[in-house]
């Protein structure tokens, strides 16, 4: 058993392309399957490196590791040879029509009521009038003789698929510069690298019968591969996400501060019967099950890939926090912020809470109070009952209490007005940073 995970290097992977990934990895791993990695980089005007870099980057820090790397560019060879043979069965044939004359074909079926698919006129082009195209320096596209019939298969998620070939164009495999496309290389690959589950989005059904088509005429047994199309994940509205998608590059996601593993584990259960939540990546692959994915389009909630985050946050230990961490802090630092950050990207403004400058707001009708504080802010040593000892002080001298106690002195302190335990804050500020924005506060 072998998965592939194929994505072209013309952009970065969001979250739609990398839920193929993750269901591609899990279910792999979960069966004890292989996971290979294959760069679809045909497309040489629209494929940069820097891409192709990106992904594995992005793959690598989900924790998505490959088994087998190969890039479509290193077998050009390998895809010659099959179009020759393809070329010498008849199954590809040479098509000379421009763009203009193919826009106007369609045109006319439509007008005439007919489905706008290709009439295979190339197919009664004789060996002359080939000649005289090319001698004309004309240079043909190369079409696919498709079966009659139709081609079926039981999907892992869609259940009874059927694509009926005679609805369809011929589709061109090869372009007129003999490059060739992703419908036939594709398939070349899969039969060649022993590929015997193809997990994909539910917009590549159609081309699955083509595939399979194409496959047998290249000798492949009927059900050589297992299918399972998921369905395509649409933003909180229901609308298409592919809009969006910019701003849910995983890249976007891992410079805003969402742990890796909250993102895989929200990949793996949206759309399914499972209901999302925090797992590691080996309970991640021991709870996969592609029967659980339903076949209704999947809504992807930020909300909810955030409650995630914040929970995966909450519960991440010292050591495995020290990546988010400055050099300098320890576990009480982490113990003391980690339950007020939703991402890790907010983690180096508590630092700078603690230990850093802030700027805090104006008081004007508790400068009294704060004079009161700062009068009062106990001498060193401090201890654990420093905190205690100070604010029933104050609490006693100035008759506040709750919210109108406390308030004043978390906006003087933190410049926030919610945030970790102050009796835990003061006692990493120390005295002197105490004192000194207490005495910013009363100035502000």
């Amino acid at each position: 058993m072998k998965l592939r995970f194929a994505p072209s290097p013309t952009g970065y992977l969001h979250v739609g392309n990398a839920r193929l990934a993750v269901a591609n990895f899990l279910f792999a791993r979960h069966n004890g399957a292989k996971f290979l990695l294959r760069i679809d980089d045909t497309d040489t005007s629209r494929g940069k490196p820097e891409y192709e870099e990106a992904i594995g980057k992005d793959l690598s820090w989900l924790g998505l590791k490959w088994d087998e790397y190969v890039r479509q560019s290193e077998r050009l060879d390998r895809y010659a040879e099959v179009i020759e043979k393809l070329k010498a069965t008849g199954r590809l044939y040479p098509c000379f029509e421009t763009e203009y004359e193919l826009n106007a074909k369609r045109e006319a079926r439509i007008r005439c009521g007919k489905a706008p698919i290709y009439d295979r006129a190339m197919l009664k082009l004789t060996a002359d009038q080939r000649a005289r195209a090319e001698a004309n320096g004309k240079t043909p596209h190369w079409r696919f003789r498709l079966s009659d019939g139709s081609r079926k298969w039981n999907d892992l998620v869609m259940d009874e698929c059927s694509v009926k070939l005679t609805a369809i164009s011929d589709p061109v495999l090869v372009r007129g510069d003999g490059t060739i496309l992703y419908t036939l290389a594709s398939v070349i690959d899969d039969l060649d690298l022993g590929i015997t589950h193809i997990v994909r989005g539910e917009d590549h059904v159609t081309n699955t019968g083509v595939q399979i088509d194409i496959a047998e005429a290249l000798g492949a047994k009927p059900n050589r591969f297992t299918f399972a199309h998921l369905p395509l994940l649409l933003d909180s509205d229901g609308g298409k996400l592919s809009k969006r998608f910019d701003s849910l590059a995983l890249k976007s996601l891992r410079q805003d501060g969402l742990e890796p593993m909250s993102i895989v584990s929200y990949l793996a259960r949206v759309g399914s019967s499972d209901d999302p939540q925090v797992m590691t990546m080996d309970e991640a692959i021991a709870a996969y099950d592609i029967s659980h994915v339903s076949k209704s389009a999947a809504r992807f909630d930020m909300t909810q890939l955030l409650a995630l985050n914040r929970r995966a946050l909450h519960s991440l230990p010292f050591e495995a926090a020290k990546a988010h961490l400055p050099p300098e802090a320890d576990e009480t630092f982490w113990n003391a912020v980690r339950g007020n950050v939703d991402l890790s990207a907010e983690i180096p403004h508590w630092w700078d809470v603690v230990h850093g400058t802030i700027v805090p707001p104006s008081q004007p009708e508790d400068r009294e109070f704060l004079q009161h504080a700062l009068d009062t802010l106990p001498a060193e040593p401090w201890g654990e009952d420093t905190w205690k000892d100070w604010t029933n002080t104050l609490k006693e001298a100035s008759g506040r209490k709750g919210r109108t106690l406390f308030m004043p002195l978390r906006l003087a302190l933190t410049g926030e007005d919610a945030g970790p335990e102050l009796h835990v804050l003061l006692g990493l500020m120390g005295r002197e940073r105490t004192f000194a924005r207490l005495l910013d506060a009363i100035q502000a």
